[in-house]
């Protein structure tokens, strides 16, 4: 479906970037890689892929705070690959304080990290897909660019503000045969949420069942995980011709979560 485009995942060494990445590698794009972690291991992830998908590969290190290397980083990946038809901001961070308590560093941090680095990607990343007339910006933003919750005031309104700057993205945009679309996940099941429900069930000594059901509780009316390859299925229909005329939109993918 995506043979020949090329796509450039943030935050795509783990979680769900390294599900949507695979995704679109599965249809058949060239993706490059993005994200922090053992450089050995990155590696051996950017091999696995070319290997299994049979397409081109790449990696970039950019600091997802910085907009130097964040530019860097599309124009690399223009180099190696030919273009970047296909753009989905995922990088994100989180912390949680009061907001009388959250400290001035982590707020500059997830802001810079969860929106303005989606900013500046498509400021780099928006000419060559209006030279080409084609391109699909997908912003990963979260149940939290929806509603809120105490305590991740920083996270909530970056989610927020990823949320409207994927609807002006997608009005300056819309007759060059672009789309914008965020996708608004709930719960994702992840290596680093399964340790969180291990190690919950553990501290409270329940079964891993039982403290998947509790967390999964505390917001959404589906006690069901959504996983990083539903998130990249979605991805791959939102860059299909099947979605050429879906822009500006917020889809929630949160097991009722949004709908209460």
């Amino acid at each position: 479906m995506l043979t020949g485009k090329n796509a450039i995942v943030t935050g795509s060494t783990s979680g769900i970037g390294l599900g949507i990445a695979a995704a679109l590698a599965g249809a058949g794009a060239n993706v490059m890689l993005n994200g922090f972690g053992d450089p050995a291991q990155i590696e051996k992830e950017r091999q696995a892929f070319a290997d299994k998908y049979k397409v081109k590969v790449g990696y970039s290190g950019a600091d997802m705070s910085k907009p130097s290397e964040i530019a860097k980083m599309v124009e690399d990946a223009t180099k190696l690959l030919g273009s970047v038809d296909i753009l989905v901001n995922n990088a994100g961070i989180q912390f949680v304080a009061n907001i009388e308590d959250f400290p001035d560093d982590k707020w500059h941090q997830i802001i810079a990290i969860n929106l303005s680095a989606a900013f500046f990607a498509c400021k780099a990343a928006l000419p060559g897909m209006k030279a080409k007339k084609w391109g699909r910006v997908i912003n990963i933003a979260s149940a939290h660019g929806l509603v809120a919750s105490a305590g991740k005031a920083a996270y909530v309104a970056a989610k927020h503000g990823i949320v409207g700057l994927t609807k002006v993205t997608a009005l300056e945009t819309a007759n060059n045969g672009i789309t914008a679309n965020a996708i608004c996940p709930g719960w994702v099941l992840t290596p680093l949420v399964q340790k969180q429900i291990e190690d919950n069930a553990k501290k409270e000594g329940i079964s891993v069942d039982k403290a998947k059901e509790m967390l999964l509780s505390e917001k959404q009316p589906m006690l069901e995980f959504s996983t990083p390859e539903h998130l990249g299925a979605l991805s791959v229909f939102l860059c299909s011709d099947n979605a050429a005329t879906i822009t500006g939109i917020a889809l929630p993918m949160d097991g009722g979560w949004t709908s209460q």
